[in-house]
């Protein structure tokens, strides 16, 4: 999309515009002939909203992908999202007003539960309150890494914000979210030779977070993705 095209097309006004987005709202009859659930559903809000307003389906990446947050969130608002491109853990940040620096490294959390194994058994800790998940933020905010500062501040339910800041860190790391249950926490790994710092500095806070949270049922451990810079 030509966003200097649209630029020379915007006019200011006065009214504000409501994006609605019906995202992953797909069903199936539950039986042969019947309706879906969308079909079924009582949706005079919405069929309220849609009469005053503009329907439409978009595919925001490509016919058969599935995109991620940040390139969903793009193409919504008119950006191309194979040509500008935002990690989750930077929308993380400015979903919250996190004032982030070049300095800094962001990542998605999650706290979760895990069993004495190890393995994770819910990924989203029974999407404990957001209250809880301010406390134990305040708590992990007490971890003390080398050569780095650590924020680690509460979203939502059992989301966080985790942010590494400091001299010659790179987010080229992988996720430490399995992003299924029934298997354990993986250990980051740096992509490139240059984030091997930020990798160490990362398993030593997941270390550290897993001692902390060890008595804290159901959040007893944090999965960490999506770093972005």
């Amino acid at each position: 999309m030509d966003l200097s095209l649209i630029q020379a097309l915007v006019q200011p006004a006065e009214t504000k515009i409501v994006l609605l987005v019906m995202d992953g709202l797909g069903g199936l009859p539950q039986e042969p002939g019947g309706l879906t659930e969308l079909e079924a559903a009582k949706t005079p809000n919405l069929d309220a909203l849609a009469s005053q307003g503009i329907c439409g389906l978009q595919t925001p990446v490509g016919a058969g992908i599935t995109p991620g947050s940040g390139p969903g969130h793009l193409a919504l608002f008119g950006y191309d999202p194979l040509k500008y491109q935002v990690g989750r853990g930077v929308l993380s940040a400015l979903g919250i007003d996190f004032d982030l620096t070049r300095q800094d490294i962001a990542a998605r959390g999650n706290f979760c539960t895990v069993n004495e194994e190890g393995v994770v058994t819910d990924r989203r800790a029974g999407r404990i309150s957001t209250e809880l998940n301010a406390q134990l933020c305040q708590e992990l905010r007490q971890i003390r890494l080398p050569h780095a500062d650590l924020f680690v501040l509460p979203e939502k339910e059992h989301r966080f914000l985790f942010v590494l800041r400091g001299e010659d860190l790179y987010a080229d790391i992988t996720d430490t979210d399995p992003l299924q249950v029934g298997k354990k926490p993986l250990p980051p790994r740096p992509l490139s030779p240059r984030a091997a710092h930020a990798a160490e500095l990362v398993e030593q806070f997941v270390a550290e977070a897993r001692n902390i949270l060890r008595d804290h049922h159901p959040a007893n451990m944090v999965l960490l993705r999506g770093f972005a810079q």
